[in-house]
């Protein structure tokens, strides 16, 4: 790029708005004018060889890397620490590899009846935060949980905003996005997904949203959830076929809602599969490569 036109870039992001306090997620992210589409993975999809020790999360880069993704997910649940040299190290050989993060993913359950509970499970976000801000990564994954016996959607939902609030406002100050899943109980179904968001009203709080993760009776249920969901999303699990009713997913029809809604973010396979990931990963990650080049300006 020449200079000049450098300068000229430069002048005019000056004049773009940031993130504006007290502003959603999904109000900042209107403003996109093109679909930006990126290859990623999730480390979840080696569970198998990360869970029994024959993997680690470095084996898990290099194995990426070689895919030609673009960036990780890296899925804590094993990390060897979160000591910051540890960390550090993996931050460095990212980019001695050319890999971006798409973000890190832990567990949580916000969804908790007693107060000392759920500020517990703010603390352990907050640590989190610490941890993925060290790593690099600017998006970190976060679950409500399931709802107590005898509690209701509402108190559910009042519970979770609780702690996302703090929490947002935690990550705000590190720069990094907290995106809840979609995964069962609480966020089944879209409807409680975005309600959330909406009274959580921060700039910081997205949807992780796992494709297909909604526990809906029909396909086209799912697609209608997926397309509610899409304006809040932060990150994106791609798998090929719907978890509750089986059915294939028309991955053509969902990278068009995306582009439609100009979503900019990273579409990361989460390969759950029977059969072994190194056969699977590397053909679904081929289909997403093929998509984001249709339909992303990159």
């Amino acid at each position: 790029m020449h200079r000049r036109d450098f300068l000229r870039t430069t002048a005019c992001a000056a004049v773009l708005p940031g993130l504006a306090p007290g502003r959603s997620f999904a109000e900042d992210a209107s403003g996109t004018r093109q679909a930006r589409l990126l290859v990623g993975c999730c480390a979840y999809s080696f569970a198998k060889y990360l869970e029994s020790g024959r993997w680690t999360m470095e084996d898990f880069f290099h194995y990426a890397a070689d895919l030609g993704v673009q960036g990780v997910d890296v899925t804590t649940y094993w990390l060897k620490s979160t000591e910051p040299e540890y960390l550090h190290s993996l931050r460095h050989l990212a980019f001695k590899l050319g890999l971006g993060f798409s973000g890190a993913a832990i567990r949580t359950e916000m969804c908790q009846s007693e107060a000392g509970k759920r500020a517990e499970q703010v603390r352990n976000i907050q640590r989190w935060i610490d941890a993925t801000d060290r790593l690099g990564a600017s998006h970190l994954r976060v679950f409500t949980g399931d709802l107590p016996p005898g509690a209701t959607t509402a108190q559910g939902i009042s519970w979770v905003v609780e702690v996302m609030r703090p929490a947002c406002e935690y990550a705000a100050q590190r720069g990094i996005m907290l995106g809840i899943e979609d995964h069962h109980g609480l966020t089944a179904r879209a409807t409680e997904l975005v309600a959330i968001m909406q009274q959580v009203g921060s700039a910081y709080a997205g949807i992780n949203l796992d494709i297909t993760n909604f526990d809906a009776p029909t396909d086209e249920a799912m697609y209608a959830d997926i397309a509610a969901c899409i304006p809040y999303a932060t990150h994106v699990h791609i798998r090929d076929h719907f978890g509750r009713t089986g059915g294939a997913v028309d991955l053509d029809r969902v990278w068009q809602m995306f582009a439609q809604a100009n979503y900019r973010g990273y579409m990361s396979v989460e390969y759950e599969s029977d059969k072994d990931a190194r056969s699977g990963v590397p053909l679904l990650v081929e289909k997403v490569k093929m998509l984001c080049r249709k339909y992303s300006i990159v």
